[in-house]
This record gives C-alpha cells, structure tokens and sequence, in this order.
C-alpha cells in the first residue's frame, strides 16, 4: 500500500499543497492515505509525519513529493529510513535531487547507502572541527563551554532581592536569567554570599586580620 506525505513551512495560505498533492495523486495514493503537515523542516512536532509513520505496515511504502518535505536534515533522513527499512517498509521520492529514489529496490538502497555515507561523513567533520575548536580555545587559555550567566551585576540585585521576604525565586530566576542552581550556587536563601558568589565578587575567604594586643605602656 502507498502512503503520501506532505509539507508546507507556512499555514497563512501563502503556501498551498496542491503541487504536492496532485503529484501524490498522480503516484496512485488515494486522498484518504495522504497526511500534511504546516511546519517548518527543522521543527521535530510534526503530527502529520507522526501519525503517518504510525499508520504504515510492513510492506506498504511512503511517498513523498521531494526529500526536503521530510527529512530535517540528511542524518535525520537517514535515521528515518533505516527505522522504515527495519519495519519492511520502502521509501519513493518522485521529484527534486532524490527524484527517483525507491528504497524497495537494489539500485534505490545502494543510492540511499551512499547518503548513509554522506550523513556520516559530515558528522565527523561536525566532531572534528569542536574537537579542533576547543583545543585551539584551550591553547590560548579559554576553556570551552557555555559561559556563566551570573554576572555582578545581577548577583547585587540577587543579594538585595533574597533578603526581601516577599521575593519568589522562580520570578527572580527569570528576571536574571539564570536557573535556581546557579543562583543557589552564589547566594544562599537570605541573600548572603557563597563560594561561588564570592569568588565572583574577587573577595574569595579571606582569613580574618588577628589584631595584636597593645604594647602595656611601663611594661
């Protein structure tokens, strides 16, 4: 059995199916076996494509108009299709650069090998070039990461905040912008400063100064 799948990116009429669906049509894929989704390629909700996948069965083949109307991206793809192929179901791509394309034949999964290839190949590249980055960051003495979002700044208006009774946590997270942990980590519940906030203040633990006792005048 044929099953269609259609996308568009905008649901304000400025994009229509009709150019996909008369292609599915076309195919041989009764409209009551065509599934559409308004989203753009890079969102992962697509109920449409959610509700398509789970109506296939073993021997039946998704059709889709071009390979951009499915796949994210090219690892996306793949991933995709090898869950397909595990469940016994084929592929068809009846336009773009995948025109042609029919995973349930010997000449279509040799193609789709070569794009299993591809997808691999650019996800070592993907690899090497952080792990490239972040040790040219390292030589330079910069560590990678994400960069603390607390700055002084917000810890002052932290501190002022924490000790009001009235202060909620989750609003003066988000005012902040920082989590609960990070504002944990430099204030404690009544706004008085911890390691963390202290080492970002420059004061660190500083050991209290030992005043010495006075010299005992006619002593």
């Amino acid at each position: 059995m044929l099953i269609g799948y259609m996308r568009v990116s905008k649901a304000d009429g400025s994009q229509v199916f009709d150019l996909q669906r008369d292609a599915l049509l076309g195919a041989g894929i009764p409209a009551d076996r065509l599934y559409e989704d308004y989203a753009s390629g890079k969102r992962d909700d697509r109920p449409g494509l959610d509700a398509c996948l789970k109506a296939l069965r073993k021997d039946d083949t998704l059709v889709a108009w071009r390979l951009d109307r499915l796949g994210r991206d090219l690892r996306h793809l793949v991933n995709l299709v090898h869950d397909l192929t595990g469940r016994g179901v084929g592929l068809k791509v009846l336009a773009g650069q995948g025109a042609n394309l029919d995973t349930t034949t010997a000449n279509g999964r040799l193609v789709f090998g070569i794009f299993a290839a591809l997808a691999e190949f650019e996800r070592g590249l993907t690899v090497e070039r952080t792990r490239a980055g972040l040790a040219s960051a390292r030589a330079r003495g910069r560590n990678g990461g994400r960069p603390f979002k607390m700055t002084t700044a917000k810890l002052r208006l932290a501190q002022a905040a924490m000790g009001q009774p009235g202060t909620k946590v989750g609003a003066l997270c988000a005012e902040l912008g920082v989590s609960r942990q990070t504002l944990y980590r430099h204030v404690d519940p009544n706004g008085a400063l911890r390691s963390d906030g202290e080492k970002l203040l420059g004061l660190g633990r500083r050991r209290p100064h030992l005043i010495p006792n006075p010299v005992q005048v006619g002593a």
